[in-house]
């Protein structure tokens, strides 16, 4: 174990024999304690194949399991388990489909997926009257009560008037999820919880598989999680969580803070060990920190502290408007850059909604500022890409199942829910895929003749134009494709405007002549369509996994993006009431996640951090008056500076104006 680790931590990797919760602080090296624990316990004889590390994101995975191969050579660390829950989950499913009357190869729906098929069931429903206007509501709803361990039959008993709806839609997509043999990104957590209760033996087997488990981010586990984690631990709780009450912002998908003291309730041998000492920022940062979350209720009270001196005050700016604000901090990074050195990757711009980066991208770019926005739209999430990539799919592949679900009624065939529904479970039994029971004899005695007739007229289309894309120009025959199927003026039919609708289409001509330059870089080996398309799903599974390198440039990302990460310099931006704390929050009296919230956004920086407030900012096209954050009145005063409260100084303002030709110059100059 490394002598590097302070009293605390030394503690927690040692303690073994009980349940532990470790009440780490922002920036106190919890995923060092939890990796040198893994290291431990192997070699107090647990093998690694029997440890399994649960966190929330794929990086935070990659980012422990590297730091573990460090610790452990090959041998040692051979079939260790370092995953996100919802890979665990994944991999239960999959393991134990049968068990849930599900086949192999379950098919995992994504969040427009999922709301395709919602939109399906309610254009179909006939003696229930859905809204399709509020199908973000039902959507989210349903998730809600999946992460709350509600099955469709408690949310109906239980429904309100209000949410009637809501679960009855809830039922039903249900089934026919279950049909098409597909789970949804919540049923990860949900059906292997359901599993293991319906199932001792399995739940027995799995316990012996992880006799030991780590939990980063506690905080942040909702109602199923944490009884995925329970039924796992088994009665003994063998496990380690590590999390912080002060840094729990995910309450609106779930996230349980209560999870932490429901711990103490559950298990009697519980111990609690606090780190308190942060390795990332001055003292005086954590000081107003400290002060500002002293305002929320706490089950455990604990204090940061650093070594690192105490540090500058932290500033605040006033500014008329956003558009001077955003003028005021670009000038401000430039100024401070070209004093003190350093790279364009030391500064951060934090804030509560994506809305509010616009306008410093803009000035970035007028003043050729490398900048890299953390959690921007991928190509591939687009869904008029998804859409194409699923056509083209399925002339490659006719068994997936995934490709077939998503463009059978993309644009509208007159194939409904219950016909899809029956054709999945006919599928189920029959252990065949989607498209190969629409040729089968037996399916006609579960569907009318006119059902079966426009599946298979359907199929029948796939394997001609298969033919003609194998066979004949290629790309022309895809462009051909997309004219028989009207598919533009589905997309003028699905868009809020026209203008919305050609820009898809952009892209979908965008996307074509992407594969058609790909096929052709490598002509000497005649990449089939096949290749390339395996090609590209192989690109957008490393760009949604890949970790997001900013490389040297300023980070834009908002403060829930900004979890995890740290940086010398940060700038949290638009600190007003209605913005943060946000206006949904004021008005369901939540609070105390706000603050946690700039507490993240705090904890960020290490050597400075600078708070922006605007008087006036426009919203929907009209300029408001905006008052500060109630926050900024929680903060020490004797540890701000209020930066804008006098006129900048002549020489401080020539100074600023050099530095700003200066680097102008040296772009310049890079550029030649």
């Amino acid at each position: 174990m490394s002598n590097k680790l302070n009293q605390q931590q030394q503690q927690a990797v040692k303690l073994i024999d009980r349940p532990l919760l470790v009440l780490a602080g922002a920036g106190s090296g919890k995923t060092r304690v939890i990796t040198e624990k893994i290291a431990y316990l192997v070699g107090q004889g647990i093998p690694a194949r029997n440890i399994a590390a649960l966190t929330f994101t794929n990086k935070a995975a990659r980012e422990m399991k590297s730091r573990v191969t460090r610790l452990l050579d090959d041998k040692q660390s051979r079939g260790l388990r370092v995953s996100t829950f919802h890979s665990l989950g994944l991999d239960i499913l999959r393991k134990e489909c049968q068990a849930l009357g599900y086949k192999a190869g379950i098919t995992l729906f994504d969040e427009q997926d999922k709301i395709s098929l919602l939109r399906n069931l309610i254009s179909h429903a006939e003696h229930q009257s859905y809204d399709i206007d509020v199908i973000d509501s039902y959507s989210w709803q349903i998730g809600q009560w999946k992460n709350a361990f509600v099955t469709p039959e408690q949310a109906l008993s239980t429904a309100t008037e209000e949410n009637q709806s809501a679960a009855l839609l809830y039922e039903e997509y249900n089934r026919s999820l279950k049909a098409y043999n597909a789970v949804d990104f919540d049923e990860l957590i949900f059906l292997p919880v359901i599993l293991f209760q319906q199932h001792p033996q399995i739940l027995e087997k799995w316990q012996n598989r992880i006799r030991y488990m780590l939990v980063d981010e506690y905080q942040d586990t909702n109602i199923t999680q944490y009884q995925l984690v329970r039924l796992l631990a088994g009665q003994l709780g063998r496990f380690t969580v590590v999390g912080d009450d002060d840094q729990s912002i995910y309450a609106w998908r779930g996230a349980q803070p209560e999870n932490l003291a429901q711990l103490q309730k559950d298990y009697q041998r519980l111990q609690v060990i606090k780190l308190e000492q942060n390795y990332r920022s001055s003292g005086r940062i954590l000081k107003v920190a400290n002060k500002l979350i002293a305002n929320n209720p706490h089950v455990f009270e604990k204090q940061l502290w650093s070594n690192l001196g105490f540090g500058d005050p932290l500033r605040v700016l006033s500014h008329k408007n956003d558009s001077s604000e955003a003028k005021q901090i670009v000038s401000e990074i430039i100024h401070h850059k070209f004093r003190h050195g350093g790279k364009f990757s030391d500064y951060a711009i934090l804030y509560r909604g994506n809305h509010q980066s616009r306008l410093f991208e803009r000035e970035m770019r007028e003043n050729n500022i490398p900048y890299f926005i953390s959690g921007s739209t991928s190509f591939f999430s687009y869904a008029e890409i998804k859409d194409v990539l699923a056509y083209l799919r399925l002339f490659v592949n006719q068994d997936d199942d995934a490709a077939f679900l998503r463009i059978i009624n993309t644009p509208r065939r007159e194939i409904g829910p219950s016909t899809l529904e029956k054709l999945g479970a006919y599928a189920n039994n029959r252990h065949v895929s989607l498209f190969a029971a629409c040729h089968e004899f037996g399916l006609q005695q579960h569907l009318s003749e006119k059902a079966v007739y426009r599946l298979k007229k359907f199929c029948g289309w796939v394997n001609e134009t298969t033919d003609q894309i194998t066979y004949g120009d290629t790309f022309a025959v895809i462009h051909q494709m997309l004219d028989q199927v009207n598919y533009q003026q589905w997309l003028t039919e699905n868009s809020k405007s026209q203008i919305s609708a050609e820009r898809k289409m952009k892209n979908v001509y965008d996307l074509i002549d992407w594969l058609k330059r790909i096929a052709e870089k490598d002509s000497a080996a005649e990449k089939s369509l096949t290749d390339v398309i395996n090609q590209v799903l192989l690109m957008d599974i490393l760009e949604r996994n890949q970790e997001e390198e900013a490389g040297d440039q300023v980070s834009l990302m908002t403060l829930h993006a900004s979890k995890g990460l740290e940086f010398p310099h940060v700038f949290l931006i638009g600190i007003e009431e209605n913005l943060l704390p946000h206006q949904n929050s004021i008005e369901t009296e939540n609070i105390e996640e706000e603050r946690r919230l700039a507490y993240v956004g705090i904890t960020r920086a290490q050597r400075t951090c600078t708070f922006s407030y605007c008087t006036h900012r426009k919203r929907y096209g009209e300029m408001e008056e905006c008052a500060p954050s109630r926050f900024l009145e929680e903060l020490p005063e004797e540890d701000l500076e209020w930066a804008n409260k006098k006129p900048l100084d002549p020489e401080v303002a020539k100074q600023r104006g050099k530095s700003n030709l200066a680097l102008l110059k040296k772009e310049l100059a890079s550029l030649g």
